[in-house]
């Protein structure tokens, strides 16, 4: 509504209601009216204009931006109408015409005009209420392209950092038509950007995939790939303590019957895997009589089940997990190196052997570790346990056959057995590693713990590249059949992407040609590393009988000489597979860059438009001769520049009159308001299905939508540019010699509180007024730290909820440091600055820009001498000019004052005087602090605060600035909110479902009526 006390859509309401019972009566009662309008214009109000304005505003003066002499008819007035709201709100505040004026308006005649003008603006409101206005076909913003990126990929490229800013709209955003031009020099940005995101392409067995790197070169895809596996491995619940813990709270639970789904539902509690928790299980609770470490085990088990106390029971379980620890090495086997007369003791062969001895063995028990007892010296003894403190031996047979133990304390075979028995169940229970992530060169002889670190999967060779996959624990214990799958694709996805075994070959004919100098004979000379044609699988065969033949004459023995036939056997598969699933996984990827076009252009491909795309991956194959990575990636950046992506293409005015969005339209609409990004397959699907026109679906669709994390597009490019600090990360003004605790983490902290308020704001469906009443807020450990907060216990990057945060000074928005801060200049405070923050931003009033030469006050509050900045801006309004704005911003400023420059709490400001935080606010009253900041707000101008929020939300959400028609849209939002509660999705819902946001313009607008912005004068 135009007026806060006057519903443009009652006054329709009651105007349709007359016609209805005066049919004849009511034409001339609007032409009346109109024309009434028109004559009180032109006999009251240009006269008044002309005497009481116009003196001040005409073309040459202009004061105050303003020529009132253009005006000549009511639709100048109804075209201009923004300024026209400017001139209502100063005529009825009474200043204009100003005191001083030669000529002042009665209270009759300022009456008068008051109501014309709210007459006209009305008329022109009602005139075309629900006008869906013009929504211009526009380029994605820059953070749009990010986040849509981002959502493509499953991969945070943020391809847009090298662009200019995004300009705003007049309502201060950078999502409209208004603002976001494409010039010839942009386009070569975007260009650019699709090309980066090109170079992140990952194709696989499957089809496609994108790397959070840039791939271009095989080290890039290594880095890929090695780091998903070695996630994958550090995401596996190994930690035995936890399944001691898990196997504990089970008997806890059920201490006679287990019920069948038991172990189940605690591994899924706990995240733990439900295949290892029953081995564990059975392990500890089978009734067999146990002997060596396994009775050990068994005696702290029994010891554990009798336990309460939460924390003994943490700490007893993590005595067994080192007890296993402790133990375990002692049955690890010791294998040596193969020895060949020629043959680096680094080689491929050797070196892939002795790793598979060890793979081989990681569940069974060795006892050529341990110490062999003296039986004669032992049979007194009365302990059946193993002694743990035996150390790895560096000696061992080759094979890993290992002679029969005696086992401590046995005096029968049968003792002796069980011992070995119970010692292989121990073994295979708990293997020497789940995985192996990283190798040292273990043919050096040096132990495990001396080996370099860091060698991610590596085989282990001597100066060469390759991988070794040792993992088999972790597949049989704790991996159910989905994450084997997984497991295994990854391991696939290494050798596919990053030419693996191609490359580790390679080496090998490089290293046997160089450091090794085992084929530098002619006879070797066909199979050289730089010769593409050495991968061929004849050349890999010829290779392999002449060096196994040289391996021969050199005396090598058999298990060397089958370690090196093993060999070439496997890199020859491995190569073969690799080069022949490329060949037949083509067509899978270009299927599924298709597919990815789909969600690309926010609709799926016609039949036309998909052959149109696989007609372009072919010519660049066929004509411009590219391999086929380089034409997936060159379509790619085709369909990323297109048009059909980085426009928004759904809001073009493609018809003459206006039309309802249809369902891929309303999608993108709809996600781009509450994710700033592209619509995800779900909602892709409702369109596709034609339900999300259904006003059901469609809010169903939007509750989800706001719990979803995306939603944070909302609250950063919403909320960012609504209470300016969406570059705050790069603010740079505060002194950091002066101030050494604002260091770039708590500068990111004082951001993202506000976001972290405002997304949980929308998630919990809470009041808008908790933004300025709310007694809670969120900070993690540097921004606690800077409140003086006490400790709170913080993982990395963790947030917490800080309940009744006023005891801190804090809570809501108005005391968060990143206005203060902001809004200072960086050696003082502003009480200006802080105090137009709050009146502009959150109250929405309107204030014109200060006039030139306006004296600046000192930069260093410690400089101002005997005077307080209080006393300091006194004088400042002693100036006519200052006087009228800053009486009614300076009031509300002051009441920060308790804070510093980076929004520190305060007693003393930077010059060593007490800090008043009292002032007389614009309705007359004393009030003192934030605390009855945010009384005089909720008593005085709560209802500024909705209406500015409303405002703020229904432009961002329909991508323009708003229009008079806009307003009975705003009276039903106000409806809403009140029914409501004032909950966040009230506004949302009154938004997405009103015909502003259902419906685009034509090419033939309604009405010359332009744009009603709140927010600019």
């Amino acid at each position: 509504m135009f007026r806060k006390f006057v519903s443009p859509s009652i006054l329709l309401s009651l105007w349709w209601l007359v016609c209805s019972i005066l049919p004849a009566a009511s034409v001339q009662a609007e032409e009346k009216t109109l024309e009434g309008l028109h004559q009180e214009f032109q006999m009251f109000v240009v006269p008044t204009l002309q005497s009481h304005c116009q003196a001040c505003h005409n073309a040459d003066e202009e004061e105050g931006g303003l020529d009132l002499t253009r005006f000549h008819a009511p639709q100048d007035v109804e075209a201009e109408h923004r300024v026209w709201t400017t001139v209502l709100e100063r005529v009825e505040a009474g200043e204009m015409p100003p005191e001083d004026a030669t000529e002042t308006l009665s209270p009759e005649a300022r009456a008068k005009v008051v109501s014309w003008i709210e007459a006209m603006l009305d008329h022109a409101a009602a005139e075309n209420a629900g006008d869906p206005g013009p929504v211009f076909a526009r380029r994605l913003s820059n953070a749009e392209y990010d986040y849509s990126i981002r959502d493509l990929t499953g991969v945070d490229i943020r391809p847009t950092q090298t662009f200019p800013v995004d300009p705003a709209n007049t309502a201060g955003f950078d999502n409209s038509g208004e603002s976001l031009r494409m010039s010839p020099a942009l386009f070569k940005k975007y260009l650019e950007a699709a090309r980066l995101v090109a170079e992140h392409l990952v194709l696989t067995p499957d089809g496609i995939d994108f790397a959070p790197h840039p791939v271009v070169t095989d080290t890039d895809r290594d880095k890929f790939c090695v780091k998903r596996i070695v996630e994958f491995y550090q995401r596996q619940p190994t930690a035995y303590s936890d399944y001691f813990r898990a196997a504990w709270q089970l008997r806890q639970d059920h201490p006679k019957t287990l019920p069948d789904q038991a172990i189940d539902d605690v591994a899924d509690e706990l995240g733990l895997s439900s295949k290892y928790l029953t081995r564990i299980w059975l392990g500890l609770t089978d009734k067999k009589e146990r002997v060596g470490p396994y009775s050990e085990l068994l005696v702290m088990w029994q010891e554990l089940a009798s336990a309460t106390d939460p924390q003994a029971v943490g700490e007893h379980c993590q005595a067994m997990q080192d007890f296993i620890l402790s133990t375990r090495p002692h049955y690890e086997p010791h294998f040596e190196n193969l020895v060949v007369n020629g043959i680096h003791a680094g080689a491929q062969a050797f070196v892939l052997w002795k790793n598979k001895q060890y793979a081989s063995r990681r569940q069974t028990a060795h006892f050529d570790a341990r110490p062999t007892p003296d039986s004669s010296k032992q049979k007194d003894q009365e302990t059946d346990a193993p002694a743990t403190d035996a150390t790895a031996s560096d000696e061992g047979d080759a094979t890993g056959d290992e002679s029969v133990p005696a086992a401590p304390g046995t005096s029968s075979v049968d003792e002796q057995q069980a011992y070995i028995e119970d010692c292989q169940e121990f073994c295979e229970l708990f293997p020497d590693a789940f995985y192996i992530s990283e190798r040292g060169r273990d043919y050096l002889g040096t132990s495990k713990e001396k080996q370099e670190k860091g060698r991610l999967l590596n085989a282990g060779f001597h100066s060469m590249m390759g991988y070794f996959r040792d993992d088999q624990p972790l597949m049989e214990l704790i991996l159910d059949e989905a994450g084997q799958r997984e497991l295994n694709q990854l391991w696939q996805q290494l050798d596919f992407i990053a030419s693996a075994p191609q490359r580790q070959y390679q080496g090998f004919l490089w290293f046997e040609r160089t450091d090794s100098g085992y084929m530098r004979e002619e006879e070797f000379d066909f199979a050289r590393p730089e010769d593409q044609s050495a991968l061929q699988a004849d050349k890999i065969q010829r290779l392999s009988e002449v060096y196994i033949a040289k391996a021969i004459r050199n005396g090598a023995e058999e298990i060397p000489l089958q370690a090196i036939q093993e060999y070439f056997t496997e890199i020859n598969a491995q190569i073969r597979w690799v080069e022949e699933t490329r060949i037949r996984s083509e067509e899978t990827q270009l299927s599924a860059l298709l597919d990815l076009a789909n969600r690309v252009f926010r609709r799926p491909l016609s039949d036309s438009q998909r052959d149109d795309w696989q007609a372009f991956y072919h010519e660049l194959r066929e004509k411009d001769q590219l391999t086929h990575e380089e034409a997936i990636q060159d379509t790619l950046v085709a369909m990323l520049v297109s048009p059909l992506f980085s426009y928004r293409v759904d809001l073009l005015n493609d018809s003459p009159q206006a039309r309802p969005l249809n369902d891929f339209e309303l999608a993108s609409r709809l996600s781009y308001f509450l994710w700033s990004s592209t619509p995800d397959q779900e909602l892709l699907d409702c369109a596709a299905a034609g339900q999300l026109t259904d006003p059901t679906v469609l809010l169903q669709q939007t509750r989800r939508m706001l719990q979803d994390n995306k939603v944070r597009g909302l609250v950063n490019e919403f909320g960012g540019n609504w209470l300016d600090i969406r570059r705050f990360e790069e603010h740079n003004s505060v002194d950091r010699e002066r101030f050494p605790i604002f260091d770039d983490a708590l500068r990111t902290a004082m951001f993202e509180e506000p976001m972290q308020f405002f997304q949980n704001l929308i998630q919990q469906d809470s009041s808008i007024n908790e933004f300025l009443n709310a007694d809670y807020t969120f900070v993690n450990a540097p921004l606690a730290a800077h409140y003086g907060i006490p400790e709170l216990d913080f993982s990395r990057d963790e947030w917490q909820k800080v309940p009744e945060a006023q005891r801190f000074g804090r809570g809501g928005l108005l005391p968060m440091a990143v206005f203060l801060t902001k809004n200072s200049p960086g050696l003082r405070t502003s009480p200006v600055q802080r105090g137009y923050w709050v009146v502009r931003r959150l109250l929405g009033e309107h204030i014109p820009p200060p006039p030139p030469n306006i004296p600046e006050l000192p930069d260093d509050e410690s400089q101002l001498g005997e005077l307080t900045l209080r006393e300091t801006l006194a004088k400042h309004r002693e100036h006519e000019s200052c006087a009228s704005c800053h009486n009614r911003i300076d009031s509300i400023g002051l009441v920060f004052e308790g804070f510093g420059p980076i929004g520190e709490r305060r007693e003393l400001d930077l010059g060593g005087h007490p800090v008043d935080t009292s002032a007389s606010f614009p309705d007359g009253s004393q009030r003192q602090g934030i605390d009855e900041l945010r009384e005089y707000i909720r008593e005085q101008r709560q209802a500024d605060f909705v209406d500015n929020f409303s405002r703020k939300l229904l432009s961002y959400g329909l991508g323009r600035t708003l229009l008079l028609s806009d307003e009975s849209l705003l009276d039903t939002m106000h409806h809403k909110l009140s029914a409501d509660d004032y909950r966040f999705s009230a506004l949302i819902e009154a938004i997405v479902t009103s015909p502003q946001f259902l419906n685009k313009r034509g090419r033939e607008s309604l009405s010359p009526t332009v744009a009603r912005n709140s927010d600019e004068p």
